[in-house]
């Protein structure tokens, strides 16, 4: 099981909003923490594996429900 360290909730938000907050929520993670997040913006699954092969965090699940786009991050051991 993984443990979820925080959850971030972009629903309602458009493309680049969520990956912003995310950024910025994964800044103040440690190396190996994990965000989850939920949005609402169809674009966001493409976006996320995007922003996971540019940024080095790692994509650990993606899945819709719902109608919301649950995304798990594991930050990036620096």
């Amino acid at each position: 099981m993984t443990v979820i360290s925080v959850e971030l909730d972009t629903s309602g938000l458009n493309c680049p909003l969520p990956i912003l907050k995310a950024k910025k929520a994964l800044a103040g993670l440690r190396g190996g923490q994990v965000l989850r997040i939920i949005a609402t913006d169809p674009e966001s699954v493409r976006d996320f594996e995007t922003f996971s092969q540019q940024s080095g965090h790692e994509l650990l699940e993606a899945q819709e429900e719902s109608g919301k786009f649950l995304f798990l991050m594991r930050k990036r051991l620096d």
